[in-house]
This record gives structure tokens, C-alpha cells and sequence, in this order.
């Protein structure tokens, strides 16, 4: 009976993964099966572009596996066992029930309401291709002069207010800053997100903890309000409960705790990749939920199950950081080098470079989905005949 790999969600983490496992496993022992809600993938990254009017390629899922023996499930998950090893779906075709000898899950993450009132209700986002439809329907219905504020100082906030300034110079957007505008970055990266700021014309609350939102307006812990026909959520992450749900070992973010191999401290069969994965840094804090985060924690988690399944040492890739990308609209960005502890440190990158340096970066992680094998190779691993279910070694 061949060796049956489940990888749930099929974002930056899961496409690669599946995709990697599928060139270096034999398909004469392993069976790939990848569940995804939405038969496309998402480029994540991009999804404030596509908010903003801009169109953006369409990749099927059915085209990136085609040839690659990865079998697509298009469906929801709704639960998983890990002491039965069994995953729940519904889709098209009702509900379901697939059974895993090993599990990957990268399911993701969505926005988090923090519990704020009203922000379920009236806000929109751009943490999903649905959502960001939504919300650029309602943007193309705004006029001229139409107000959009966006909430959240991080790299989400700010590459949504500055790519809305940008496209839309008939709006005026405002963003809401708990704390100080570009606060983490080195002095020289803030004075040019600042002037990129003002360049826009965008209007920053700083220290406005937003506690409320109504349909046009944001009420912030003061009591002050900023009103705007548009409020844009980006203030954090959140992932779904399900792992939690499954009977998972979680962090207090929901997130599953996974050893150095991105395996599950609580179930051996079960790895965690991406914004599921509660994996510390080399800098011995949790990785940050974000792409890059997707990538450094997928290729673990594949060396590591392609090592237990072949009876092989796991090489242990890296993950360091080593900058930020920030959009500042598509002809001017940021990239941030920090340093060992994630510092930001002095030498920064900025314009025009530093933008064709971010669109790099995103046609490289939407080309590593598209060539998800890259390339068959000629001969492919086969398993060994009893994989450590107990541990596995990590080359040092």
C-alpha cells in the first residue's frame, strides 16, 4: 500500500511542499493528495494590488499539479483527527473523509478582529481573494474625494495605504498607527517611508489604538473617531482553529507547536508549515506569520518527511532573516537588512531598486508555485521499508 501525504491548503507553503515532495518521492510508493478550498492559487502578496483595481494572473490549481501525480481535493476542511489520522472536507460533492499516513498542514492564516467590535461586520480586508474582491467593488464605487482608512502600521497597512494612495489619487486614504509610523525601522528607512507618505498625501494617526468600528467610522481608545466611507482592516493575523479543535499541541496563537523539523511536538504523523507553524527562529523567537516564514518552514518540513520516509539524515535549513520588503505603491519601496535578533539595522535600500528588487521577489515565489517540481528529475527516492515513526535526525 503506497504511503498516503495530505497536505492541507495549497498557499506558498503547501503548493511547495507538495510540489517537492512530488519530485523527490517515487510515486511508486507515496500518494500526494492536496486540499484547497478555491480551485486557484492565491498570490497572498499581491492581494492589496488586486483591491486597488489591478489584475492579476489567474493560476489553476489544476494547471500547476498537471503532470506533477499530486491529486487536487477541492474542498473545505472542516476537521482533523489525528488519533485516527483522518481529515474532514466538505465540497461540491458534500462531505468527505480522507485518511493520511502523514500530514502536512498549511492551511494559513485569515484576518484577526482582535475582538474589536464591528470590525467582523463593517470592515474589509485583503487576507483573501474573496475579501479583496469585496473590497474593490466597493472602492470602485467610491467618487471623487471618497475617504479610506486603513487600520494597522505593519507591512500590510502600509503596502495597502500606499498602493490605494497610489492607484486612487481621487481618494484620500489615512492610516491608524497604535504606535509610531515605521517605528521598527532604522531612521533613515522611516524619514523615507515618511516622505513617501507625504508624497502620497496620506494622513497618519499615530498612537490610535482603534477599539471599535462603525460603518463610517473607526472609534479609537480615547474616544476620538476618524471618519471614512471605506475601514480596512490589517492589524494582524489569526489562524483557524482547527488544529486546536483536533486535539493539536497549540500556542496560545492557535498556531501547531512543531519541533526543529516542523513536526508536531503532540503527534509525530502531523508537520505544520507556513502561518500554521509555531517554529522558533535561530534567533530563538517565534518565526513571524508572513511569506518568507511560508518558505523557510515548507522546505523543512519536506526534507524532514522525505528523511523519515527514506530512512535519511534531515538537512536543517535556515531560519534567519535577513530584511523586509515594503512596497511603497509599484515605483518606490523599502527593503530593511536587521540583523541576528531581527533588529533593523542602519543600511537600508529605497526607490526605484528597491522596488524592482520587490517585484523579483514576488515573480520568483509566483514561479516556484507555477514549476511546482521544477523539472522532474530523472530518478526519484524511494521509501524505505519501515519510516521512523519516533523521531527524526536533524543534520546539524
Amino acid at each position: 500500500m503506497k504511503h498516503r501525504i495530505v497536505v492541507l491548503g495549497a498557499g506558498y507553503a503547501g503548493a511547495f511542499a507538495a510540489g517537492n515532495l512530488a519530485r523527490r518521492l517515487s510515486p511508486a510508493d507515496t500518494e500526494i493528495t492536496v486540499v484547497n478550498a478555491v480551485p486557484d492559487f492565491v498570490e497572498r502578496m499581491r492581494l492589496h494590488q488586486l483591491a486597488s483595481g489591478q489584475d492579476l494572473a489567474v493560476r489553476k490549481l489544476t494547471d500547476v499539479f498537471a503532470g506533477t501525480g499530486v491529486r487536487l481535493c477541492l474542498a473545505r476542511v472542516t476537521g482533523v483527527d489525528p488519533e485516527r489520522r483522518t481529515v474532514a472536507v466538505t465540497g461540491e460533492d458534500g462531505d468527505g473523509e480522507l485518511t493520511y499516513d502523514t500530514l502536512l498542514h498549511a492551511l494559513g492564516s485569515s484576518v484577526a478582529h482582535h475582538g474589536v467590535p464591528g470590525v467582523a461586520e463593517y470592515a474589509f480586508d485583503v487576507t483573501g481573494r474573496s475579501s479583496a474582491l469585496r473590497l474593490r467593488e466597493r472602492l470602485a464605487g467610491l467618487g471623487e474625494g471618497g475617504t479610506v482608512l486603513v487600520v494597522g502600521e505593519g507591512l500590510t497597512g502600509i503596502e495597502t495605504a500606499t498602493e490605494f494612495a497610489e492607484s486612487r489619487p481621487d481618494l484620500r486614504v489615512a492610516l491608524a498607527a497604535r504606535g509610531e509610523l515605521g517605528a521598527w525601522l532604522s531612521p533613515k528607512a522611516r524619514r523615507h517611508l515618511r516622505q513617501a507618505f507625504d508624497r502620497f498625501g496620506i494622513t497618519v494617526h499615530e498612537h490610535t489604538g482603534i477599539e471599535a468600528v462603525e460603518p463610517t467610522r473607526a472609534i479609537a481608545a480615547d474616544g476620538t473617531s476618524v471618519t471614512a466611507d471605506v475601514i480596512v482592516w490589517s492589524a494582524g493575523f489569526a489562524v483557524h482553529p482547527i488544529a486546536a479543535a483536533g486535539g493539536l499541541e497549540v500556542a496560545e496563537t492557535g498556531q501547531i507547536v512543531v519541533d526543529r523539523t516542523m513536526r508536531s511536538v503532540s503527534h509525530p504523523d502531523v508537520y505544520a508549515a507556513g502561518d500554521s507553524a509555531y517554529a522558533i527562529g535561530e534567533n530563538g523567537r517565534p518565526l513571524p506569520m508572513s511569506c518568507a516564514s511560508a518558505g523557510y518552514t515548507s522546505m523543512q518540513a519536506t526534507a524532514a518527511i522525505i528523511a523519515r520516509l527514506t530512512g535519511s539524515e534531515a538537512p536543517a535549513t535556515g531560519l534567519k532573516y535577513y530584511g523586509n520588503h515594503i512596497s511603497l505603491g509599484r515605483r518606490d519601496a523599502i527593503f530593511q537588512m536587521v540583523d541576528g535578533d531581527a533588529r533593523s539595522k542602519s543600511w537600508y535600500l529605497g526607490g526605484r531598486t528597491a522596488a524592482r528588487l520587490k517585484s523579483g521577489v514576488l515573480k520568483g515565489a509566483g514561479w516556484s508555485i507555477v514549476h511546482p517540481t521544477f523539472g522532474m528529475p530523472k530518478r526519484r527516492r524511494r521509501l524505505a521499508t519501515a519510516p521512523d515513526r519516533a523521531g527524526v535526525r536533524v543534520a546539524a
